[in-house]
C-alpha cells in the first residue's frame, strides 16, 4: 500500500483513552492525508462525537474505562447504521473482538500495525470490505462458525444457491482476499466483483462479508486454517 492511497478528504474520528497513542495516531493519519475531524477519550465521548461529526471512519479502542469500545460501537451503529468502525487492540487473543464485530464493527486492527497497513485498512473499509488481522483469521472463522445462526439452512449447500462464479468469489473472499485481489485472481474487474458480492449476500440473506466468509468455511469452500496466500 502506498502513501496517499485513501481518497483525499476521508474524515476520521479517533477514540482512545491513552493520550500519547491517540495523539500519535492523529498525527500519523494527518501526515497520510486523512482528515481527522475529532478525538475522544472514552466510549461515551466517542458516541457523542460520532453522532455530531458523522465521520467516514471511526478508529475505536476496545478497552477503555467506563463505556468501552464494544458498548460504544453498538450505540453508534444504533444511531448511525452505516457507520464504519475499526476496532483497535493491543492483543491478538482478545475475545472481546468477536463481540465487537457482532456489535457492528467493520473489522479490527492490532495497535502494532504498520502505518501503511493502517491506511490500507481504512481504504478497504471505505470500499465496503472487512478487515481482519491474518494471524487471527483462523480463530475468527472457527469461533463464528460455532456461533453463527444464519437464515440459510446448514443443509443448503452453496451449489444449490450460488452460481459457479459466485462460489469462486466467495472462496476468494473467505481466504481473505480484497476486491482487487479477487479481480486479479479471476481476471475480472473490481466492479464485477462488487456486483457478484452484492448478489451473493442477497442470495444468502446475509448482511456483510464476514457472515459470507463464515458460510463458506462451514460449507467446506475453504479450510479452517487460512492459506499462505491469505496470510500475506
Amino acid at each position: 500500500m502506498t502513501r496517499g492511497s485513501v481518497p483525499e478528504g476521508v474524515s476520521v474520528l479517533v477514540v482512545d483513552d491513552h493520550t500519547l497513542f491517540r495523539k500519535g495516531l492523529v498525527n500519523l493519519l494527518r501526515d497520510r492525508g486523512l482528515q481527522v475531524v475529532g478525538e475522544a477519550v472514552d466510549g461515551r465521548a466517542g458516541i457523542e462525537e460520532a453522532v455530531r461529526l458523522a465521520p467516514d471512519v471511526v478508529l475505536m479502542d476496545v478497552n477503555m474505562p467506563g463505556c468501552n469500545g464494544i458498548e460504544a460501537t453498538r450505540a453508534i451503529r444504533e444511531r448511525l447504521p452505516d457507520a464504519r468502525i475499526l476496532m483497535l487492540t493491543v492483543s491478538d487473543e482478545d475475545d472481546n473482538l468477536f463481540n465487537a464485530v457482532k456489535a457492528g464493527a467493520r473489522g479490527y486492527l492490532l495497535k502494532n500495525v504498520d502505518p501503511d497497513e493502517l491506511v490500507g485498512a481504512i481504504e478497504r473499509v471505505m470500499n465496503g470490505e472487512a478487515v481482519i488481522p491474518h494471524q487471527m483469521a483462523a480463530q475468527f472463522l472457527s469461533e463464528f462458525a460455532s456461533m453463527a445462526n444464519g437464515r440459510v439452512s446448514p443443509s443448503t449447500g452453496p451449489s444449490h444457491v450460488l452460481t459457479a462464479r459466485e462460489e469462486e468469489i466467495l472462496r476468494e473472499l473467505a481466504n481473505g482476499s480484497s476486491n482487487k485481489e479477487i479481480a486479479n485472481a479471476l481476471t475480472i474487474s473490481e466492479h464485477t466483483v462488487k456486483i457478484h458480492l452484492k448478489n451473493i449476500l442477497k442470495k444468502l440473506h446475509m448482511n456483510n462479508r464476514t457472515q459470507a466468509a463464515i458460510y463458506a468455511q462451514r460449507h467446506g469452500l475453504v479450510s479452517a486454517t487460512p492459506s499462505s496466500e491469505a496470510d500475506r
